[in-house]
């Protein structure tokens, strides 16, 4: 289903209800594709085949970043100053 920004804000209950039932709604600004609403039921499904606390995109490669609660752990310690 394809909305344009007036019709999400003239009928935004309208839209919200096809999302409800598992419709995804493109919205268009001056004809042209500007974002998508997708029933949040179909983003659990993809998120349950990656592990929670999995790494992505430049990071995912990373050696130090094996243990990802352990690396921010580490992170947020902060440095000591030596004077």
């Amino acid at each position: 289903m394809q909305v344009s920004t007036k019709q999400l804000r003239i009928q935004p209950g309208r839209i919200i209800s096809q999302v409800n039932n598992g419709q995804e709604v493109t919205i268009t600004f001056r004809g042209e594709p500007l974002a998508k609403i997708v029933p949040i039921s179909a983003k659990r499904n993809i998120a349950k085949n990656e592990p929670e606390d999995e790494l992505f995109g430049i990071w995912k490669n990373r050696e130090n970043t094996e243990n990802v609660n352990q690396y921010v752990r580490n992170k947020r310690k902060g440095r000591t100053c030596v004077n």
